[in-house]
Formats: C-alpha cells, sequence, structure tokens
C-alpha cells in the first residue's frame, strides 16, 4: 500500500473528527440560547459578591411575603417561563408553571395562617450574574381553616434566575426528614 494510500484513511478521520469537534464547539455555545437562558456570563468576583447580595435580599423578601401575605405570595416568586418545575421529596410536584398556580391556589384555600422561616444556613452559590443556586434549612407553620396547627422543617434548594429586573425561581426541591415510624 502507498504512503498516500495509508494517509487518506487518516485525513478523513481527522477530518470526521474536526467536524465533529466543530459542531460540539457550535452546539456548546447555541445551548443556553436554545434553553432560553438570557446570555449569561461568567461572575467576576465583585459579580459574585453583588449576586449573592441580592439572593440573600430575595430570599428574606420571599419568607416576608410568604407570612405576611399568605401561600398565594409565592406565584410571584416562581418563574412563569415553561422552564419552571418544583420537587418535593424527590417526587414532581408541579411540572410547570400552570399546576404551581392551581396547586398553590387549591393549598391556600386550605391555610389560614403560614409562617415561613429560612435557616441561618443560607448558602448562595452564584453561577453568572443571573443565575445562583440557593440552598438553605427552613420551618414552616401552618395553620388550616379549622384552626389546626402543623410545623413542618425541612431542606430547600433552588436556582435563582434575575430577568426583567427581579430575582424568582427557575426551579425548586422542598424536602423533609423522614419520619421514623
Amino acid at each position: 500500500m502507498s504512503s498516500s494510500a495509508r494517509i487518506l484513511p487518516v485525513l478523513f478521520l481527522s477530518g470526521k473528527l474536526l467536524i465533529r469537534s466543530l459542531l460540539v464547539v457550535m452546539l456548546s455555545a447555541c445551548v443556553p440560547c436554545a434553553a432560553g437562558a438570557s446570555h449569561s456570563h461568567s461572575v467576576t468576583p465583585d459579580g459574585a459578591s453583588s449576586v449573592d447580595q441580592a439572593v440573600r435580599a430575595f430570599m428574606q423578601t420571599v419568607s416576608h411575603s410568604v407570612t405576611q401575605d399568605g401561600p398565594m405570595a409565592w406565584i410571584k416568586y416562581f418563574d412563569a417561563s415553561p422552564a419552571f418545575f418544583m420537587a418535593v421529596n424527590g417526587q414532581m410536584a408541579f411540572p410547570n408553571p400552570a399546576a404551581a398556580k392551581e396547586g398553590t391556589r387549591t393549598f391556600a384555600q386550605t391555610i389560614r395562617h403560614i409562617e415561613l422561616k429560612w435557616g441561618d444556613d443560607l448558602r448562595v452559590d452564584p453561577l453568572t450574574n443571573e443565575f445562583a443556586v440557593v440552598a438553605v434549612s427552613w420551618r414552616e407553620i401552618q395553620v388550616d381553616t379549622a384552626g389546626h396547627s402543623v410545623t413542618e422543617t425541612g431542606y430547600f434548594t433552588g436556582l435563582a434566575e434575575y430577568r426583567e429586573g427581579q430575582w424568582k425561581f427557575r426551579d425548586a426541591h422542598w424536602s423533609s426528614p423522614i419520619s421514623s415510624q
């Protein structure tokens, strides 16, 4: 076999690898656009500090608002885009914003008062200037329409997104300890 005949398969293979590499680079550059994300950029140390402070203030606003205005306050903090979902204890609770709105309305009809408190262990992980992961323990006291009080505790994680001048939860997961029965 001539040396040129041996080189052709190598060139063909390297050409395929080059094309694949270019496709991977092009697709990875477009993934945020296709997912509906804003044009996020890596966060600088100053930007990370600003995001951290803003998200901490957002979390306190959520807690205060839910406690003062009841469960329906949650709706204004859920992202209204199709990207939103919420899971509870490892199960999908709300696969989209419409389900979250309906489920929250149904729940709100059973509650006279609710008090939400985040723990002192709030963690904010700024990913970009527009996205941050939050994680925190929580305690909630619910008083139903019959006057029965229930206290629940657990851990909350979520992705907060800054869009159109405000922070919202793009997704959320609530978990509670498994009872030892």
